[in-house]
């Protein structure tokens, strides 16, 4: 299933040819990047993925050590993607920078210990207190 995305200004395009999942994270770092209580991304494989437009990227470490590498429109300001230096191959695509907000399927609820009271938790998904080891994130193929 492929799907197609951008920034707030339309300067960053994409467009996406496979999905292995997504789920949303409530470390600190994602709720300050996405100004809420979680961001939500989904799991793309690096090869199936195309943009065209610039980004710029902040690398820092996160709440599990690792290092993400978030990538924002210049221009606006948007979240596009990241990287996560534990999941080589794999962009972690922002589901709000989809054209079709319907493509999403949270699939898991990581860092759940750091959600505030107030953002509400879907209690379907599953849910991991810290990042799991990528070998137990529940991906699937669509």
């Amino acid at each position: 299933m492929s799907f197609t995305g951008g920034c707030l200004c339309g300067a960053v395009r994409y467009e996406g040819r496979e999905q292995r999942g997504g789920g949303h994270c409530h470390c600190i770092d994602c709720r300050r990047t996405s100004g809420t209580g979680h961001g939500s991304h989904m799991i793309v494989p690096e090869a199936a993925f195309t943009i065209s437009g610039a980004l710029r990227f902040f690398d820092a470490p996160a709440d599990s050590g690792n290092m993400i590498s978030r990538g924002f429109c210049p221009t606006c300001g948007s979240a596009v993607y990241s990287r996560n230096s534990a999941v080589p191959g794999t962009v972690f695509v922002r589901a709000s920078s989809l054209d079709d907000p319907e493509v999403f399927r949270p699939q898991m609820i990581v860092y759940a210990k750091r959600a505030p009271s107030w953002d509400r938790m879907d209690p379907a998904l599953p849910r991991f207190e810290t990042m799991p080891p990528p070998e137990e994130i529940p991906y699937t193929a669509e």
